[in-house]
C-alpha cells in the first residue's frame, strides 16, 4: 500500500505528489513540493496526497 500524506504535513521528500480521493483512488492533479515544506491545502475535503515522481538529484561530480 503506497503511504499518503495529509496536506499541511512536511514532504518528506522532493518531487510530484498526487492528490488523492477520500478512498484513496488517484486524481491526476500533482503538485511540486520541496522536502521539508508543508504540503499544499487541498481542493476537497478528504483529500490526501502520496508520492507519484520523486526528484532525482544529479550531482556534479569531477570538476
Amino acid at each position: 500500500m503506497t503511504k499518503t500524506y495529509k496536506p499541511g504535513e512536511k514532504a518528506p521528500r522532493s518531487g510530484q505528489y498526487e492528490m488523492t480521493g477520500p478512498r484513496g483512488g488517484g486524481t491526476g492533479i500533482e503538485r511540486t513540493v520541496t522536502k521539508g515544506e508543508p504540503l499544499p491545502p487541498p481542493l476537497k475535503s478528504g483529500q490526501k496526497y502520496k508520492m507519484a515522481d520523486p526528484t532525482k538529484h544529479g550531482g556534479k561530480k569531477g570538476k
